[in-house]
């Protein structure tokens, strides 16, 4: 199955893993928290966005399964890092608006939601912590791309909090729309898992939250 757990996965650098719905915080969250401990900071959303913003150049619809499964294969993405930072490149070109792109926004969690694609992205997502301590954030991490990490935290806020963080930011993708998606798909889709530590960022601060989340790594990394 492609979106099977990964229970045979051993945890030897550690692996943080931050989900959350859309504009709940997560990205920057996972930034300072992976400063703070100065490990690597991982954006899968930015690996979907990428595939994303690809199709759109060559004109393959979101909705067209058969077509983004043949292509994929073929994408020229390569992942690395940068200033311990995740990067995405296509064909060379180092993505960074694009990936913001209204196309973009309005098509990635439908893609998102292919299990092929999910499958795809899901090694190349393992494979940064094989040497080294990762912060990822995304949608599935705890409860699929590292499901047997203690370091799990599910990162929310209410609907019109993300709703105008997602204003703020000057993207025009509906929040409703994004969570029905996001949560609906039938591989790994937008859950806490079970063991997750919510922490709702309505009506925190940005370093309220991060501290909250480096104090309870830390007493699990002492025991």
């Amino acid at each position: 199955m492609l979106c099977d757990s990964y229970t045979a996965h051993r945890m030897n650098p550690p692996a943080i893993a931050i989900d959350g719905p859309a504009a709940s915080g997560k990205s920057t969250v996972a930034k300072l928290v992976a400063r703070q401990l100065e490990y690597t900071f991982i954006n899968t959303g930015a690996m979907y966005r990428a595939i994303a913003w690809y199709l759109a150049q060559q004109g393959i619809s979101a909705e067209d399964t058969d077509a983004i499964i043949t292509v994929l294969p073929d994408i020229p993405l390569q992942f690395g890092k940068e200033d311990s930072t995740s990067t995405v490149l296509c064909g060379g070109r180092k993505l960074t608006t694009e990936l913001t792109q209204p196309v973009v926004n309005d098509s990635v969690s439908v893609i998102a939601a292919i299990p092929e694609v999910r499958a795809f992205l899901l090694q190349k997502q393992r494979e940064y912590n094989k040497n080294e301590p990762v912060v990822m954030e995304g949608r599935d991490i705890g409860s699929v791309v590292f499901p047997d990490t203690p370091f799990k935290y599910f990162v929310t806020a209410s609907p019109e909090v993300r709703a105008a963080r997602r204003a703020a930011q000057g993207l025009t993708d509906s929040i409703d729309e994004r969570d029905k998606n996001d949560r609906s798909r039938s591989c790994a889709p937008l859950t806490q898992a079970p063991d997750a530590l919510l922490v709702d960022t309505s009506n925190m601060t940005i370093d309220q939250v991060v501290q909250l989340i480096i104090s309870d790594i830390r007493i699990k990394l002492a025991k």
